[in-house]
């Protein structure tokens, strides 16, 4: 479960898979090095396809060993936190080695998932080339590179005089006129500086780009800055990304921007204690025998409803068009689930009347099928008051979450913190006690201010008493 900071009941039928995406301008390359082991080569890691992707699944290779790379097409297909999307590669090469199969999951952004080399001749090397190669032979190798320019500037002074040398070697590598060569340092700084090989004239053996060739050029940008903007172009080349919207997400923001701009909205956040409903999970889930296995989150949807049994008047509809505000005798409660492409809200129907396991193996199934796209619209479109839940992330202790209209409140649960109380029967004086933030955001043109303080008010004495939701 996760925060509703908005989601839409109408229009989410609209998209009920994630789209593919597909990425531009994406390169994660190690730094090249070789080694008496292996030749030049470069070491590609897991890329960070979207600004909040910390990890990514490989769902597929577009490319086998051996097989030709060419800049803009997709090596493989990466599904992130956000959505599935192809990994298209910047660089003319080779691919030498799969370090991770498809169907690997939870790889770290970083960690090395396959080796390119620029020659087809020198796949085959690799083919005892392991991840602990990988990450090893960088820092080792690091000294090599910084030599390897210097031994080739003396061999151009040399061959130099003798313009017909090259002739013979050069047609074999040369064919394609649009193919850049450079040594394996010089393209790792060209890459660290954001300097586009294209256009540089190497001085090396054959044309070669060295590093010097681009430790060259690094101060002619910094000296023209001060004088024009001539340096902006540059710096646009791979900056940034544009991502289309999806129907999806503008219905998320469509409905953000109605809840905010539209309802007047106010907070009431109470401390809760949970130690007694803590101990309830533990004595129902110890005898379950597999029928169920219940949540707190389960409990909460369960004394939610009860207490707008209670307080009736929360669990209402602004229908302002229709001159009515609505209230609902029964408890349809929204939860909050996070997806591939946004937030969506399956409900838990009449769920005043439902039992505990009913309610934790249907919260159970709807968030399931709701990951996948596998819901129907009137599985998530309704319901009269919504929760959204950040309790298993142990660094939210309390947030606030936005109304889902013509609903008139939801909550936001924290995580579970422990709390000293004082105690008249600890010598200490004092006892650690379960507690838990729940912040209520409501709707002022139905629910006044008082009126929302006796709902978390009820809130409370069922949650931390919670044989009250037998009666």
């Amino acid at each position: 479960m996760s925060a509703l900071f908005t989601v839409s009941r109408s229009a989410m039928a609209a998209r009920a898979m994630a789209p593919r995406v597909n990425t531009s301008s994406f390169l994660t390359l190690a730094r090249l090095y070789s080694s008496g082991k292996f030749p030049p080569h470069t070491v590609i890691h897991m890329p960070a396809l979207s600004p909040t992707m910390t990890q990514g699944n490989i769902q597929s290779w577009a490319k086998k060993v051996g097989d030709e790379l060419a800049p803009g097409e997709p090596i493989a297909e990466i599904e992130t936190d956000k959505a599935s999307m192809d990994f298209e590669f910047q660089e003319e090469g080779y691919l030498a080695k799969i370090l991770m199969d498809a169907g690997s999951k939870e790889v770290p952004v970083g960690q090395p998932i396959a080796v390119y080399v620029e020659d087809a001749s020198e796949v085959p090397a690799f083919e005892s080339f392991t991840a602990a190669d990988a990450g090893e032979a960088p820092k080792a190798a690091a000294p090599a590179e910084a030599e390897a320019p210097k031994q080739e500037e003396p061999k151009e002074t040399k061959e130099a005089p003798a313009p017909a040398a090259p002739s013979t070697p050069a047609p074999s590598k040369l064919a394609p006129t649009d193919r850049i060569f450079a040594s394996p340092l010089a393209k790792t700084i060209a890459l660290e500086k954001g300097i586009a090989l294209k256009g540089v004239k190497g001085t090396g053996p054959h044309g070669r780009i060295t590093a010097k060739d681009i430790e060259g050029l690094e101060a002619k940008p910094a000296a023209a800055a001060p004088a024009a903007g001539g340096a902006a172009p540059a710096a646009a080349t791979a900056s940034y990304e544009d991502i289309p919207i999806t129907s999806m997400r503008k219905t998320i923001a469509t409905r953000l921007l109605q809840s905010t701009q539209q309802s007047p909205s106010y907070i009431i956040q109470s401390q809760i204690s949970v130690s007694k409903l803590l101990k309830l999970r533990a004595s129902l889930n110890s005898t379950a025998e597999d029928r169920y296995k219940l949540s707190i989150n389960d409990l909460l949807i369960k004394a939610i409803a009860r207490t707008c049994v209670r307080v009736p008047e929360v669990n209402s509809a602004w229908l302002g068009d229709q001159g009515v505000i609505r209230q609902y005798k029964n408890v349809d409660v929204s939860v909050a689930v996070a997806t591939p492409t946004g937030l969506i809200t399956p409900i838990v129907f009449n769920a005043e009347s439902k039992g505990l396991a009913d309610i934790s193996n249907q919260v159970k199934d709807l968030g399931k099928r709701a990951k996948i796209g596998k819901l129907s619209p009137e599985e998530f479109q309704g319901g009269t008051i919504c929760i959204s839940n950040l309790g298993m992330n142990h660094a939210v202790t309390a947030f606030t979450s936005i109304i889902n209209p013509p609903q008139s409140a939801i909550l936001a649960i924290g995580t579970t913190e422990k709390k000293a109380v004082p105690s008249e029967v600890n010598e200490q004086g004092f006892v650690f006690d379960d507690v838990i933030t729940i912040t209520g955001t409501f709707d002022h043109r139905v629910i006044d201010g008082a009126l929302g303080g006796e709902w978390m008010k009820e809130l409370k004495r069922i949650v931390e008493n919670p044989l009250e939701l037998l009666i």
